[in-house]
């Protein structure tokens, strides 16, 4: 059965830990061992797993991603958001993460940051287990 967990983000760009409300998803679903796999159902947001302990490591990807990938360009695509398509593509729409003893089988610094792109927005990620 498949799970969703809603977001709404603030910002245009911003990355929202969502570490915890996945576990409690987990929890919820009473999954004791398996794949935890996330999926976001949006062309212009994404998902990743990196640093959660240092805010500054959120910056830095943003914003890396912002001069490889500027807002404004010469793009084809007219809406103005095709620099939100180009990011969602490179950091990806899925992640998979292994569950052992009913707890997301991360790093010690790892938590998993839904990205926003083209905010501020009501967004789900869905979560489906195996």
């Amino acid at each position: 059965m498949v799970r969703y967990i809603n977001v709404k983000s603030k910002s245009r760009i911003e990355f929202i830990d969502i570490t915890e409300t996945v576990q409690e998803v987990v929890k919820e679903a009473g999954v004791m061992k398996g794949i935890c796999y996330l999926y976001v159902p949006h062309t212009t947001a994404g998902i990743t797993i990196n640093e959660g302990a240092d805010p500054s490591v959120q910056r830095d990807i943003q914003n890396a991603l912002s001069r490889l990938i500027p807002h404004e360009m010469n793009y084809h695509h007219r809406e103005g958001n095709a620099d939100a398509h180009i990011k969602s593509t490179l950091v990806g729409t899925s992640v998979n993460v292994i569950v052992d003893e009913g707890r997301l089988l991360l790093g010690t610094w790892q938590a998993i940051f839904f990205c926003e792109f083209d905010g501020p927005r009501h967004r789900r990620i869905a979560v489906e287990f195996v």
